[in-house]
C-alpha cells in the first residue's frame, strides 16, 4: 500500500521552526495498531491521519498519534492537516475535521496563514504536588487541571519557564500533557509543554495546550492576546477566545512530500 505523506512545520513561517507533523490521507481507516506503528516509524511528535467524509458539514475525519499513543486533541497537527488540504485546493477557504474526542475542528485561511478553531478547555484549580515536583518547580503561583489530561502550572516569571529542567523519568509516570506558563515580555504569555508519557519529552509548539491556557488567561489579558512557546524550535501564536471556542493563528511550511510504503 502506498500512502501519500507530507511533513509540515506548523506554527512556523519558515522551515525548521514550529512543530513538525506528518499528514497522511487514507481511503479508509487502518487498524489502530498499524496507525500507531506508522506514527512510530515517522517518529514525529504527531502523525495526523485523515479520511474524506461524505457527510454534510464534515470534510474529513481526523485522528492523531504520537509515537506512544493516540491523543484526544492535537492543535498543531490539525493546523498542518488544514494546510495540507487547503494548499492542494485553492478554491477552498476552510476545512472542517470531525474528531473522536474533541468534536468538530476548523482550519480557515487568514491573511498571514491560517486560523485554527479548537474547543475551549478551561481548567479548574487542583493541587498536583507530585507533578509540580517532577517539573522541578519550587513555588508555583497556581496549579490547574482539565479532565482530558492537561496539567497547567502557572509560575510568576518567564525566566522560570525558559530555564526549567524537568525530571522526565518522574514526569513520564503521569499520562498527562504538562504545561508551564507565565506572563511574557515580548508576548503576553510564554509557555513550555512536556509529554514524556507520550514518548515526546518536550513538545515544540502545542495548540491543544493553548486550548487550555486561553480560557485561563482571558479574564486577565482580555479575549485576544499573543503567545510564545519557548521550546528549542519555538513558535508564535495569536490567541482569541470566542465563547466556547479558542481560535489560534499561525502559518505552516511543507518541508517533505512523498509516499509511505506499507507492506
Amino acid at each position: 500500500m502506498r500512502i501519500p505523506f507530507a511533513q509540515i512545520d506548523a506554527f512556523a513561517d519558515t522551515p525548521f521552526g514550529g512543530n513538525q507533523a506528518a499528514v497522511m490521507p487514507l481511503s479508509a481507516w487502518l487498524d489502530d495498531a498499524v496507525l500507531l506503528n506508522i506514527a512510530q516509524e515517522n517518529n514525529l511528535s504527531e502523525t495526523a491521519f485523515i479520511v474524506a467524509s461524505d457527510e454534510e458539514g464534515v470534510d474529513f475525519d481526523l485522528r492523531w498519534f504520537t509515537p506512544g499513543a493516540e491523543v484526544a486533541l492535537c492543535g498543531h497537527a490539525t493546523l498542518a492537516s488544514g494546510h495540507f488540504v487547503l494548499s492542494s485546493d485553492t478554491a477552498l477557504n476552510r476545512v472542517r475535521f470531525r474528531t473522536r474526542q474533541a468534536g468538530m475542528l476548523e482550519v480557515a485561511r487568514a491573511d498571514s496563514g491560517y486560523t485554527l478553531e479548537l474547543p475551549a478547555w478551561g481548567p479548574s484549580p487542583k493541587a498536583m504536588p507530585e507533578i509540580v515536583t517532577a517539573l522541578n518547580i519550587a513555588e508555583p503561583v497556581e496549579t490547574l487541571w482539565h479532565e482530558k489530561g492537561y496539567a497547567l502550572v502557572v509560575v510568576d516569571d518567564e525566566a522560570i519557564v525558559r530555564d526549567l529542567k524537568p525530571d522526565f523519568v518522574a514526569l513520564a509516570k503521569f499520562p498527562i500533557v504538562a504545561i508551564v506558563a507565565a506572563r511574557g515580555a515580548a508576548t503576553d504569555i510564554v509557555s513550555r509543554v512536556f509529554t514524556p508519557y507520550y514518548a515526546i519529552a518536550e513538545d515544540p509548539v502545542t495548540g491543544s495546550a493553548h486550548a487550555v491556557m486561553v480560557p485561563y488567561w482571558a479574564p486577565t489579558l482580555g479575549n485576544s492576546f499573543t503567545a510564545y512557546q519557548a521550546s528549542a524550535r519555538g513558535g508564535k501564536l495569536t490567541c482569541r477566545l470566542e465563547g466556547d471556542r479558542v481560535v489560534l493563528g499561525g502559518a505552516c511550511v511543507t518541508t517533505i512530500e512523498g509516499t509511505f510504503l506499507l507492506p
